[in-house]
Order: C-alpha cells, then structure tokens, then sequence
C-alpha cells in the first residue's frame, strides 16, 4: 500500500477517523489539527472524556462508531479492490485542499493509477443537473470534450445527468477526468453508473473521503461538492435550478476564491435559472472549452475573438464605404445626387464609384448608378442599405 501519511500510526489513526468522522466535520478537523491524530484516536478509543465542542449524546455516538472501526480491515479491502489510501502531507495530496481549513478531508479513498496531486493542479470542475435537458447533457460533453483536448482534468460526481455527460465527453475525446464520490469508491452510486465509474477509474481517477463500502446520505452528496470545488481551478454549472446541489459547488468555489463560471440556457428553463442566478452575482458566463481555460488557464491561453463573417465591403475605406452607402436600395441615382448625400464632390463620388464598380458593388444605367444585387448584403449589425 502506497501514500503512507507520515507514519503507519498516522495512516491507521486517519483510516480509523474516516470510520468515525463525517465528511467536513469541521469540530473533527478542529481536534485532529489542535491534539494531532493519535491524541484524538487515543481519546476515542479509550472512551475518555469528552473532546471539546461536542455534546454527550453525540459523543456516545462517536464511540459508538469508534467501537466498530477497523482501519487494518478497511486497508485490506481497499487493496483488494485497487484502492489507496491518501493523506495530508503526502506526495499525492492535493495541497489546494488546505484551504478548506478544519473542513479538510481526514484522507483521501483513491482508485486509479494517476497522481492525483499532479492531476488536480490543472482541473476543472463541471458539474449540473441530474434531470437535464438535451442542450444541458450536450454542452456539458462538448465543454468536457474540449478542456480535454486542450489538456485539463475534467472534475465532477459521477451523477446522472450533467455529471455523467461531462465525464462521458472527457473520455470520448481521450482524454482524463476525477469522479468524485459521496460513496465508498469500491462500492459506485448511482448503480447505473457502476459500468462508467469503472471506466473512470481505468482511464482516470475514483476518489471518495467515504471508506470501503460506506454509502450515500443527502448530506454526504452536499459536503462531497466542496471537495470538488477545492480541488479545481474552477467551477461551471450547466445546468441548475434554484435548488440545485451544483449550486453548492459554485458558492463553495466561490468562497474558496476558485474561478465560478456558468453555461447560459433558455429563460424560460427552469433549470437553468439557478446558474442564471449565479451569472447575475458574480460568475462568468462561458459558452465553450476555449473561454473556460482562458479564465482558468495561464497567461496567454486566451480564447478566440468572436466576430461575424468579413464581407467584401467591410474592406472598404471611409470614404468608400460612405459613398458606397449614399446610392438608394431601389433605382438609380446621379453623382450630384451621390456626392451631395455622401458629402463630398461630384468629381469625388464619380472616382469613387468606378472603384466601386471594379469591386462589383455598383453599375452604371445611363446617367446614373445602382447598386448590385452583391452591394445588397447588409453589413453585420450595421443599417440595411437606403
């Protein structure tokens, strides 16, 4: 077994507190940092006095578990299933996850053969709804797609829905992506996802703070999300209601001081109006891989400039350009009548419109001029012509 936490002791103290301790138990974190582990291991598995901060009943409840905690088993199951045990301080431990503070996870349950630590340093979480739409399942594959193609770890729960299309669009391009889970990682929720888990962990990595075999709560789904925002350089949502558990993500990335971004949708979608609520507080609104790694990524990754088609007369000068629009949309015009609404001389607008005539936007009838049917395309968001 690889990725010891300084010592055996410390390594059987943190598998055991992951028996006993929830998920971002923060009073937990608060004694394993002012008494060390072994001092709150000892304490628990002596039945001592209450450690501070927490209340008789629960106390009995944490002895309780205590009671039935075997780290060494927990070990040897993990092992069995593939699984390995990281913790603070260790060269796989992801530093980012500091910055949780006493809500820090005791430990890390790891299944895969990546390093982890390594992996982390350029992530990026992406996560929604579990009942998604189409457009939300599609944009989450094809941004996932994209973030992989350009290099970065796609991070998200291994859920239906947004989490399994972002994991789904990672893998079909090749490339790498961290379920992270509110579960035992030998033991995969949702159970229709059992098949791409596995998957996940063969290409990727599986990583729980939950031990061998330990299943899902409601509250367990919520703390996992901070772990996710952690260890990312960014959050975007997909999709999310008002009351959508992604949204837990993006505020605890947001706190975090990690990058919060959102994928707009319909207004009329309801599941859309919670990342739409996030876009109006302070998440960027991104549309494609490209945008989100020049917001996560270094200096220079910057997405493309976004602009229309460049039609044959946005090439022209002012001058040209001015003249060019004085000519009316139906019928023809005399160059006095040209030059006096483009505001120049006759002798001006007439050179003027045999260069335009060499391009192919005007004609000659008679004494006059029209435009061509070429000249009719309007410019992009500028006036149709007169």
């Amino acid at each position: 077994m690889s990725a010891v936490a300084g010592s055996d002791g410390e390594l059987l103290g943190r598998v055991f507190l992951t028996r006993v301790v929830e998920p971002g138990d923060e009073t937990g974190g608060r004694w394993v940092r002012e008494l060390g582990v072994d001092a709150v291991v000892r304490r628990l598995r002596e039945r001592g006095d209450p450690l501070p901060g927490v209340s008789g009943k629960r106390w009995a409840g944490l002895l309780a578990r205590a009671e039935r905690a075997e780290p060494r088993r927990d070990l040897a199951v993990a092992r069995n299933a593939g699984v390995r045990f990281v913790g603070p301080g260790t060269p796989q431990w992801p530093g980012q996850l500091d910055d949780l503070g006493d809500a820090r996870p005791l430990g890390l349950w790891v299944r895969g053969g990546a390093d982890l630590r390594m992996w982390a340093l350029r992530s990026v979480a992406v996560v929604g709804a579990r009942a998604c739409t189409e457009y939300g399942a599609h944009m989450a594959a094809t941004l996932s797609a994209g973030l992989a193609e350009r290099g970065w770890i796609v991070v998200s729960g291994g859920a239906y829905g947004v989490d399994g299309a972002a994991h789904r669009g990672a893998l079909g391009s090749g490339g790498a992506t961290i379920a992270v889970l509110a579960c035992g990682v030998d033991r995969p929720y949702p159970r229709g996802h059992i098949g791409l888990i596995g998957r996940i962990a063969e290409q990727g990595l599986v990583v729980g703070e939950l031990p061998p075999g330990d299943h899902p709560t409601p509250s367990r789904f919520i703390l996992r999300n901070r772990v996710i925002a952690a260890l990312t350089r960014g959050t975007v949502v997909v999709e999310a209601a008002h009351r959508s558990g992604s949204l837990v993500t993006a505020r605890a990335a947001r706190r975090l001081g990690r990058h919060t971004m959102g994928v707009p949708g319909p207004a009329t979608s309801g599941l859309s109006a919670g990342v739409h609520e996030l876009l109006r507080q302070d998440a960027v609104l991104v549309t494609d891989a490209a945008e989100v790694v020049e917001l996560v990524g270094d200096m220079g990754e910057l997405a493309p400039e976004r602009r229309g088609p460049v039609l044959p007369r946005d090439l022209l000068d002012p001058a040209g350009r001015q003249v060019l629009a004085a000519l009316p949309g139906r019928g023809t015009a005399r160059p006095d009548e040209i030059a006096l609404a483009a505001q120049t001389t006759p002798d001006d607008a007439i050179a003027r419109l045999y260069e335009l005539r060499a391009l192919g936007y005007v004609e000659r009838h008679g004494d006059g001029w029209k435009l061509t049917r070429q000249a009719m395309i309007p410019v992009r968001d500028g006036p149709e012509p007169r």
